[in-house]
């Protein structure tokens, strides 16, 4: 099982998300509301993959992440962003930023975990 970080302020978002990637099997899931969190956090759980909402209060997902690889055991972890804002431009600019994926909102529950599974494998 692979260890994932999701970081997401909508409780709704989280709990969906939750239900998906347990019912996948293939995740142990850590769920963070802030990037605040998700740093204080990551180094105890030490993710094998994040899943980063993108606009949240506070820290945003692309913040989180950049501060994320200023430590070394984060450096290169594969990264994806959740977003509803999706245009070409956007997933362009989000992917410079070393994502490796952008899954848009809302999401499919079904496909969550494959959708992962897939942008690791790709």
């Amino acid at each position: 099982m692979l260890r994932l970080m999701h970081v997401e302020d909508d409780e709704d978002i989280r709990e969906v998300a939750k239900m998906a990637l347990e019912l996948s099997g293939k995740f142990e899931l850590l769920q963070c509301e802030s990037g605040e969190e998700a740093l204080k956090k990551a180094p105890e759980f030490m993710p094998e993959v994040l899943l980063l909402d993108v606009m949240m209060p506070g820290m945003s997902g692309p913040t989180t992440l950049e501060t994320l690889r200023k430590m070394d055991a984060f450096r290169d972890t594969p990264a994806i962003f959740m977003t509803a804002r999706a245009q070409p431009a956007e997933i362009e600019e989000l992917k410079a930023i070393s994502a490796i994926a952008v899954v848009v909102k809302p999401f499919d529950p079904i496909t969550l975990g494959d959708q992962i599974m897939d942008a690791l494998n790709a």
